[in-house]
């Protein structure tokens, strides 16, 4: 019997879109014949009816790395720091699709990921627009589960205990620290405008996650408890503030005029207001490097 929130989540991967992205994943796909499994449509686009002019956000799912790139630099860069991101255009939009292998894809949904990348964009709504056959779609179907409890297990020490049987405390508080994990500078409340966006959908997943057993809001959570999550927390902030400037250095290798993207990236996300020279454009791994101490200054980097 399939787990509840499991078939809640297959409900909503399989909800329709519009055309035009299908026909895009189906293209993005295309590139990888013989390693393409899955391709997921995520983010801020997902709520937009008008998608001409904006950027659209996809998960490629590959069996492996060499399978869809063969024995060179971006499968070692795909399997050491993933994911990849390559821009992509199709009949008149414009996105960039995220590149991952399926066991990849699965451990970074889960408690075992170092960062918070994954699981925090697909505990979020997303569809699963293109899928090789349906092992492929199950494979991430179930991996896209994970990603919802895995948040609320996180969040749950951090809440008071009160209000840990809250859904929308949890939640808030969950995303709310990943905000703060990731070189991001989103507005205050960010993560209240997120489930305000859907607040069925989350509280029918948290349901669900509590039902199955994937958390438990009871538990008691003692000081220990309570000490080893703000470590962790601590880990994950610290890391993931600096995979994200490792991860943008890369994508300045695989966009066409990618340093111009990563300084865009950066001021955009951390406030600044960089300005690429035309060294820097010649040299774009000297000059995502030498970006660094100033992000450390304006403590977009900790």
């Amino acid at each position: 019997m399939t787990p509840p929130l499991t078939a809640l989540i297959a409900a909503e991967l399989a909800e329709p879109v519009d055309s035009r992205v299908t026909e895009m994943a189906a293209a993005v796909a295309a590139l990888y014949p013989q390693a393409a499994r899955a391709v997921l449509f995520y983010g801020s686009c997902l709520r937009e009816s008008q998608l001409d002019g904006l950027m659209l956000d996809f998960y490629l799912i590959v069996s492996d790395y060499d399978a869809a790139y063969g024995k060179g630099w971006l499968a070692r860069a795909n399997r050491l720091i993933p994911p990849n991101v390559f821009p992509f255009e199709h009949h008149g939009l414009s996105a960039k699709y995220a590149v991952l292998s399926e066991e990849d894809f699965a451990r970074l949904c889960g408690e075992k990921a170092d960062n918070i990348s994954v699981w925090a964009r697909f505990a979020q709504p997303a569809r699963l627009v293109w899928s090789a056959d349906e092992r492929a779609r199950a494979t991430v179907t179930n991996a896209v589960a994970n990603a919802a409890p895995t948040l609320l297990r996180l969040a749950l020490p951090g809440v008071e205990a009160d209000r840990r049987g809250d859904w929308r405390a949890l939640f808030e508080y969950g995303f709310s620290r990943t905000y703060g994990a990731e070189l991001r500078a989103e507005r205050k409340g960010r993560s209240v405008s997120i489930i305000d966006s859907a607040p069925d959908r989350y509280r029918r997943i948290f349901d669900a996650a509590v039902a199955q057993g994937a958390i438990d809001p009871a538990a008691p959570v003692g000081a220990r408890e309570r000490r080893a999550h703000d470590r962790l927390w601590g880990r994950l902030q610290r890391r993931g503030k600096w995979l994200s400037v490792i991860r943008l250095a890369k994508a300045s290798f695989t966009f066409a005029n990618g340093i111009d993207y990563l300084a865009w990236k950066i001021n955009r996300h951390a406030g600044t207001q960089i300005v690429i020279t035309p060294w820097q454009r010649r040299h774009p791994l000297l000059a995502a490097l030498t970006l660094l101490p100033r992000l450390m200054l304006k403590k977009a980097v900790g």
